[in-house]
């Protein structure tokens, strides 16, 4: 093993998970980018390190992103670290979270078949996408209440979602971001994956970025099933 490939691994996976942008246009990291494409050495050894790590590695457009892998307990993020970064307080929250999550990814990709079908998505688009699809399950809650059901199940969830009311008196005016509403949770959720990185607000239009882009494109119709398994088991660990 060339101990100057061995560098090059090393030092591509340290920038990505600074965080650094390894893109082939790069002026500085745009070496490694080629290094892990024209060097055989520096892809094995990059791709078992990342193997041994729990971590994927996704292209998008000439630009490499990492992943943490399910169940990764040090690049992931527990449940609770996930609500205290959303600003949720109870489980049912977080699970609710996951489902909007869920349906504003569905709002730009319906099957692994389709590539991105708009260019941005509004609040209250994600919003009527969510009460749609629940739509068949709100239809019976009248014979349910929230402390005889599950936390973690579609009931729970649909439940939490039919409380909320659409907006509060608070935020007709100027729309906040809370557990107040259907509107404000949404927002909580929105801003979340403002700060990951994997989507822009303009003018309140939410655009996904490249890396949600890498990550949907390769990743979440592989394993879009998933949300179903942690709404009904309610894990402890989740990957985004």
């Amino acid at each position: 093993m060339d101990s100057r490939n061995m560098d090059k691994a090393l030092e591509l996976y340290a920038k990505l998970t600074m965080g650094e942008e390894v893109t082939r246009s790069h002026p500085e990291n745009g070496s490694l980018y080629e290094a892990y494409y024209q060097n055989a050495e520096v892809y094995e050894i990059f791709n078992q390190i990342l193997k041994k790590l729990n971590l994927s590695i996704y292209e998008y457009k000439e630009a490499l992103y990492l992943s943490a892998g399910e169940g990764n307990r040090v690049f992931g993020y527990t449940n609770e670290e996930l609500k205290r970064l959303m600003g949720l307080r109870y489980n049912r929250e977080l699970y609710l979270g996951y489902y909007i999550m869920y349906q504003l990814l569905l709002c730009f990709y319906q099957d692994s078949a389709s590539y991105q079908i708009r260019e941005y998505v509004r609040l209250e688009e994600i919003v009527k996408e969510v009460s749609g699809s629940l739509a068949a399950i709100t239809a019976d809650l009248g014979i349910y209440n929230m402390d005889e059901i599950e936390e973690n199940s579609f009931k729970s969830i649909a439940l939490l979602w039919e409380e909320l009311p659409l907006v509060t008196g608070e935020e007709r005016e100027q729309l906040r971001a809370s557990r107040a509403s259907q509107l404000g949770i949404t927002k909580l959720i929105c801003n979340f994956l403002i700060s990951q990185g994997l989507f822009l607000e303009v003018k309140e239009r939410y655009y996904p970025t490249d890396r949600m882009r890498a990550l949907t494109e390769q990743y979440f119709e592989e394993y879009r099933g998933r949300i179903y398994e942690l709404l009904e088991r309610g894990e402890e660990h989740a990957e985004y």
